[in-house]
Formats: structure tokens, C-alpha cells, sequence
């Protein structure tokens, strides 16, 4: 039990981490921790997994060339705007609704789902981050939590009950319209920090819903 207990509260840290990442600009003193030993070692120990192996080399580079980066917080800053903040032609925006939804606008579907989703659960969007229960720092900061719901669960059976609605959760609310973000990223993030950073995320729901569709046989 204490296995599973740390190995969901890993699974839980890389989600709060992408939350956290795609959420707001880097400042400075993030930046500086990203070219830290324990970002480093952290990294590391995600590449030994095979299939994250690429990606994590390819968010590693971009790290690297970070590094060199004249300005780099202000541009940075800038490709976090310019991608995120946008428009659907120029940017990447980060709302399902504006790849699965069915109007082409924000808070379609998709968000409305999300707060029901919330409110079932009783998982509070932070209130500090006011944006469509949609965008995908507030899905992946849902998952890390229904993640942690499942180690907070006395009985065995509730616990399974929670691990398969992460599941349900990652293919029905996640990797529905994580492709589709992905590629846009790829294609407008000239330098690549970002579009790294999504390909890694992409890669690592999707070893995840393996583990889960694991579990649940």
C-alpha cells in the first residue's frame, strides 16, 4: 500500500508541475531553478522511463539552449503571450474547447463539463487563477488531485473507484484535445521551450492511461 501511496504521489507532482508551468510566466527565480541540480536529477529520472525518453531529452535541450538565451525571461514571457494569450490563427490556446468544443468559442462544453466534474469531486478550481475550468493548467491540477483522492481512500475498492475515474478522466477530458494542443504548439513556438514542454506532457498522459488501463484489468 505504501508503494502505491508514493507512486501516485509521484504521478501527482509531474501533473501539478505541468499545472504550474502552463499556468503563468516563468519568473527569474524559476528559471534559475530550472538549470538547478534538482530539476536535473528530476529529469533524469523521467528519461529512464523509455517513453518518455525522447521527450525528455528534447524539453532538456531546450533547457540548454535557454541557457544562452539573451533576454531570456522577457522572451520567455513573450512566447508564453504569444502562444497562450493569443488568438486561435497566431497562438496556441490552451482550452479544450477550442479543439473539441462545438462552438469554436471559450467555455463551450468542455468547461461546463470541467466544473461539473469539480464540483462532484468537491476539488475547488484555485481561486487566484481565474480562467475557463477548461484550460488545461486547471485539468492537470484536477488530475493531481483526483490522484491524491485515491490515496486519501480507506477502503480498496473506493480506491480502485478513483484510480478508474482518472482514467475516464485522462481519455475523455485530456488526450481528446492534448494532440490537437500539441501540434499547435509545435507549430507556432519557434524557439520550442513550450512545444517541448506539451510533447512531454502529451507523452507522459499517455504512459499514464497505460498504467491506469493496467490497473483496471
Amino acid at each position: 500500500m505504501q508503494e502505491f501511496i508514493a507512486f501516485n504521489e509521484q504521478r501527482a507532482e509531474i501533473y501539478w508541475w505541468m499545472s504550474s508551468l502552463l499556468s503563468r510566466e516563468l519568473t527569474q527565480e524559476d528559471i534559475t531553478e530550472y538549470h538547478g541540480g534538482e530539476m536535473y536529477t528530476f529529469l533524469s529520472g523521467l528519461g529512464m522511463t523509455p517513453e518518455l525518453k525522447q521527450p525528455v531529452e528534447a524539453f532538456r535541450d531546450a533547457l540548454k539552449k535557454l541557457e544562452s538565451r539573451e533576454d531570456a525571461q522577457l522572451e520567455l514571457a513573450a512566447d508564453f503571450c504569444g502562444l497562450f494569450l493569443s488568438t486561435p490563427k497566431n497562438g496556441a490556446l490552451p482550452y479544450a474547447s477550442m479543439y473539441v468544443g462545438e462552438s469554436g468559442l471559450l467555455n463551450d462544453k468542455p468547461a461546463q463539463d470541467m466544473n461539473k466534474l469539480m464540483a462532484d469531486y468537491n476539488i475547488a478550481q484555485r481561486k487566484e487563477f481565474n480562467e475557463p475550468a477548461d484550460h488545461i493548467a486547471v485539468e492537470l491540477d484536477f488530475m493531481g488531485n483526483l490522484i491524491i483522492l485515491a490515496n486519501q481512500q480507506e477502503d480498496e475498492q473506493k480506491a480502485e473507484d478513483v484510480m478508474q475515474a482518472q482514467h475516464k478522466f485522462l481519455e475523455t477530458m485530456l488526450l481528446n484535445w492534448l494532440p490537437a494542443f500539441a501540434q499547435a504548439c509545435s507549430a507556432r513556438d519557434k524557439f520550442g521551450f513550450y512545444a517541448a514542454a506539451v510533447n512531454l506532457l502529451l507523452a507522459f498522459c499517455k504512459l499514464d492511461t497505460a498504467f491506469l488501463a493496467g490497473e483496471e484489468q
